[in-house]
């Protein structure tokens, strides 16, 4: 049986196809389909969040599910990622 590593992190695990939010890990659907499905629907709930029980948090979860398929949906993801990194830095220095 394979060891499995404890790392935080947040991303998208491609070879497990697992969602990474710090040490919690959701798993995704094996179908490109499904996951384009729950990925647009978590977008629309989130620009929905001012209602009762969908919430803002929905956005982001969505948009890193849509970028596990989508080229474009990733790349914005990572300038993002690099952006935050270098204002971080930035600020700690």
């Amino acid at each position: 049986m394979a060891k499995r590593e404890n790392r935080a992190g947040f991303g998208v695990d491609f070879r497990t196809r697992e969602i990474v939010l710090g040490t919690f890990r959701i798993r995704l659907p094996e179908s490109r389909w499904m996951r384009t499905v729950i990925g647009i629907l978590l977008v629309v709930g989130g620009l929905l969040g001012f209602l009762p029980v969908l919430g803002f948090w929905m956005l982001p979860l969505g948009l890193l599910v849509l970028s596990h398929d989508s080229a474009y949906v990733r790349r914005q993801r990572r300038r993002l990622a690099v952006w935050w990194a270098s204002r971080k830095l930035r600020r700690s220095s």
